[in-house]
């Protein structure tokens, strides 16, 4: 991995750090559905805009379908989970959980894609597991409930991140491969098809109380043009430069930034036993991402 890869992967992580503390300002006030669907509209917008203004040819190659199917599964499931997690979780608690993506990634991998691992690997998954324990509540019944809801949420996202990786590279990347802007707005135009009945509905059986404050529409803006249009171009490329399991190392580098960007703006804190559990997961990952994996014969 050069110096301009790595370079490239701490701007996403910062860039994805912020999402956790827009979405933690926006879904108050829009709900989590609503949430979820206007970053991935407001994505594809901006992702449409960019390819717009760069002239490209929206040409699929017969692999629209792929394209749309991967942005549910990358998008459009993990959104919605994590604008339902920061319901009862504070913005850093959600970017260290999101930290378990390689973990997932790593496991998926074996168990879905032929990838063998080793027992350093191994060690480091079942480690990481470890720190997510770490990371669980100590407190009242009823609060810990709520976050174990918003913990379970999290890491149902980040599998749906590590199958995304994979999926990508056999649908797209082993298929001749696409620009990265044009798989970027192709899934999340499948997010926003996906996502769209479920927030009409939302709209209908549960109107807002009342026109979203300034705040919550700016967080909106900026969760979707962004943390969402802008962050997956870059995250596309480096897909398609690095391969899944590495470029999901950036999801080790998104807490740090999630918790002082929660910390600056929402005066957030973690309790100590969160942050032994990413002190864990942190060790877990490295021991994942060390070195190449292989494949099952």
């Amino acid at each position: 991995m050069g110096k301009g890869d790595g370079l490239r992967l701490a701007l996403l992580a910062a860039i994805w750090g912020a999402s956790f503390l827009f979405m933690r300002i926006a879904v108050p006030a829009f709900g989590a559905l609503n949430t979820a669907f206007l970053r991935v509209l407001l994505g594809a917008l901006g992702l449409a805009a960019l390819s717009l203004l760069l002239k490209s040819a929206w040409r699929f190659d017969g692999k629209f379908r792929r394209v749309a199917l991967l942005g549910i599964v990358n998008s459009g499931l993990p959104f919605l989970l994590y604008c339902l997690a920061a319901r009862h979780l504070p913005a850093g608690y959600s970017a260290l959980l999101n930290a378990t993506t390689p973990l997932m990634g790593a496991l998926i991998g074996f168990a879905c894609f032929g990838e063998a691992l080793s027992r350093r690997q191994w060690l480091g998954v079942t480690i990481g597991f470890l720190g997510v324990a770490l990371i669980l509540p100590r407190g009242e019944l009823d609060t810990s409930a709520a976050m174990l809801v918003g913990i379970g949420a999290c890491l149902v996202a980040t599998a749906c991140y590590g199958m995304a990786g994979y999926l990508a590279r056999r649908w797209i990347s082993e298929r001749g491969g696409l620009d990265a802007t044009l798989v970027a707005l192709g899934s999340h135009l499948g997010a926003t098809l996906f996502l769209l009945p479920f927030s009409l509905a939302a709209l209908v059986m549960n109107p807002l109380p009342a026109m979203p404050p300034v705040s919550a529409w700016l967080s909106v803006l900026a969760v979707g043009l962004l943390c969402t249009a802008l962050a997956y171009i870059l995250y596309f490329r480096l897909l398609a430069d690095l391969g899944p399991l590495r470029t999901l190392s950036v999801t080790f580098l998104v807490p740090p930034f999630g918790v002082l960007w929660g910390y600056l703006v929402l005066g957030e804190t973690l309790a100590p036993n969160a942050l032994l559990g990413a002190v864990v997961i942190g060790l877990a990952v490295w021991l994942v991402l060390r070195g190449e994996v292989k494949t099952r014969a």
